[in-house]
């Protein structure tokens, strides 16, 4: 008997609906809309009110604003559905009454957003990241930008957990890291006439701030999945430089540790020297000496003890791995890379020459360990170094600077353009006294042959300038 009152019900509103429609009143078919989703969830007939939900969106010359009001109105009765199968169904008859309608995108990208939560908590994880990969929200104007940006996140992390790093690379690049430092107070509030009307976000998103840490957390998932020690630092870098961690000892104190570590088992370069420099005139190391002095060591040229650092470092090392999860196995092997390159790096600026056994006696290491360390950080271009195996002799050089090398250069072709003139000069002051006729082509080698055959015509020909033209003739041949 109640299923036939609600029919009648429906059956009324439909056809107030047509009136409406037909007539073009906007607010009248998004009330009489409305009011049949509301029936139907009143009488808790969810099967009928998603059937509703179809016929509504289908029909002839629906209005855009009734079919944006309906898919909006049942959207809040998502979560007050009895049950879970319910609960979908009603998302996937929304989804499909919204796909291809840019009015209702937002609506759609939320939806889907909800789906692939409800398939994450089954287990599901490679079938909510495709949920959610089908969106790209970046497109959405109307969108607020802290509500495109936990979009993506969440996009990025469904990847993350399903190990798909190619992809959580790609989507991570949708982010500027820029956007982050943006002043919120300078942003425009109003929109100017003719601008697209921005919605606020939902009160579930996180602030831009929150977002900047859960960004920096997400892209220290994917740099350890390869241990790229130097961009781990920089995003702890980032983590750190929030006003709320940085003024928080508890919370700055564990980053800090995990900074100092990935600058100890980054490779030595320029980035990174400028990073551990920056980190050591940080005040709040003080916070933990050891770190300090840890730091301290690697600036400093003297060759440093792996026996010795083990022992101190241990037990730090081995509950940063437990406790921190962003260092993997492989880690120890790093540390012990790192602080046997600093050593090379050390002995490189004191000796000119060393024998490649006294190396390994320095390095505590054997023959063929130091000899192999020596030579990989040779092929990387950290140093520039010669062996010569059968004496056993190791040659350090100096690296030369590129500005170096481009300056040598500039001056090398300045000495031959002024080398040219001044051939140039002599051969005309000689060709006006003797009226010699010389000819242009110096590549035939006649007036050089004519020269040095003594050719009584060229006879008189003085010694400067002979010994300029055979000066510049033997600088093209050496060039060539």
């Amino acid at each position: 008997m109640a299923s036939e009152n609600l029919d009648a019900k429906i059956e009324q509103l439909l056809n107030v609906e047509k009136q409406m429609r037909l007539a073009g009143e906007i607010v009248g078919t998004r009330k009489a809309a409305i009011d049949i989703l509301q029936l139907c969830f009143e009488a808790k007939a969810w099967k009928t009110l998603n059937d509703q939900i179809v016929v509504l969106s289908k029909r002839r010359g629906q209005l855009k604003q009734a079919v944006t009001a309906m898919v909006q109105q049942a959207m809040e009765y998502i979560d007050k559905t009895p049950d879970i199968e319910t609960r979908i169904e009603l998302i996937k008859t929304l989804n499909s009454v919204s796909a291809g309608k840019i009015y209702v995108e937002i609506e759609r990208a939320r939806l889907v957003k909800k789906l692939a939560k409800i398939k994450e908590e089954q287990g599901l994880i490679a079938e909510a990241a495709d949920l959610m990969q089908e969106i790209a929200v970046e497109t959405f104007g109307a969108m607020a930008k802290t509500e495109k940006i936990a979009f993506i996140l969440e996009q990025v992390r469904l990847c993350l957990d399903r190990q798909d790093y190619v992809r959580a690379q790609i989507l991570s690049r949708k982010i500027s890291p820029r956007v982050f430092d943006i002043d919120a107070s300078k942003e425009k509030k109003k929109p100017k006439e003719g601008d697209n009307m921005v919605e606020e976000a939902p009160a579930d998103i996180p602030s831009l701030l929150e977002l900047k840490r859960i960004y920096y957390e997400l892209m220290i998932r994917y740099y350890s999945h390869n241990n790229d020690y130097l961009e781990i630092c920089r995003c702890y870098k980032a983590i750190y430089e929030i006003p709320s961690v940085k003024e928080n000892p508890a919370e700055f104190i564990p980053i800090l540790r995990k900074i100092s570590w990935c600058l100890v088992l980054a490779p030595h370069d320029p980035l990174q020297s400028s990073l551990l420099n920056s980190t050591l005139e940080d005040k709040n190391l003080f916070e933990i000496p050891n770190f300090k002095l840890l730091l301290k060591q690697l600036v400093t040229m003297e060759v440093i003890q792996w026996t010795a650092l083990w022992e101190t470092y241990k037990t730090e090392f081995e509950n940063e791995i437990v406790s921190g999860k962003f260092l993997s196995e492989k880690a120890g092997e790093d540390l012990k890379q790192r602080i046997i390159e600093h050593n090379i790096l050390v002995v490189s600026k004191y000796y000119a020459r060393i024998t490649l056994k006294r190396l390994a006696q320095l390095l505590c290491l054997s023959l063929e360990e130091a000899e192999k360390h020596l030579s990989d950080m040779v092929v990387t271009k950290a140093l520039v170094a010669k062996i010569d195996r059968p004496m056993g002799i190791v040659c350090f050089q100096t690296s030369k600077d590129s500005n170096d090398i481009l300056n040598s250069w500039a001056s090398n072709l300045e000495k031959l353009l002024d080398l040219v003139e001044k051939s140039c000069h002599q051969i005309h002051k000689e060709t006006m006294v003797h009226k010699a006729a010389l000819k242009r082509d110096l590549g035939d080698g006649v007036i050089s042959g004519l020269i040095i055959s003594g050719a009584p015509q060229y006879s008189g020909l003085k010694v400067p300038y002979q010994e300029c033209l055979f000066e510049m003739l033997n600088h093209c041949v050496g060039e060539e």
